[in-house]
């Protein structure tokens, strides 16, 4: 069973930065997608931002795109998320989350259907203000 740690939330303003880590209990084998989703207050909850463990290639929802970035520290089995030109629309609370690796169409690591990610962290508060 794999847990899921994640740090890095807090309460910045409009054009601020923030940096998400998730630190997962074991070792995640290369064959794993591992993403960031959020959830806003009265909203369902989004995929942001995915990454294939194996390849490297990574997925974004277009809102965050140019903006967000997700890496991964093989060594210290740390999953990260660099946001920058932070808006308050991308208020929520972020969850990382990791699963079976998924190829579909081309490309791996989906952010949908949310049901292939089956161990997920409890989230961090990420608050901005205009």
């Amino acid at each position: 069973q794999v847990q899921l740690v994640e740090s890095g939330g807090g309460s910045v303003q409009a054009g601020g930065t923030l940096r998400l880590s998730c630190a997962a209990s074991q070792d995640t084998p290369s064959s794993v997608c591992m993403g960031w989703f959020r959830q806003a207050p009265g909203t369902e909850r989004e995929g942001v931002a995915s990454i294939y463990i194996r390849a490297g290639g990574t997925t974004y929802v277009d809102s965050v795109k140019g903006r967000f970035t997700i890496s991964r520290d093989n060594a210290d089995n740390t999953l990260y998320l660099q946001m920058n030109s932070l808006k308050p629309e991308d208020t929520g609370m972020y969850y990382c989350a990791a699963g079976p690796s998924y190829c579909t169409e081309g490309y791996c690591c989906p952010l949908s259907p949310e049901s292939r990610y089956h161990y997920w962290g409890q989230g961090t508060q990420v608050t901005v203000s205009s």
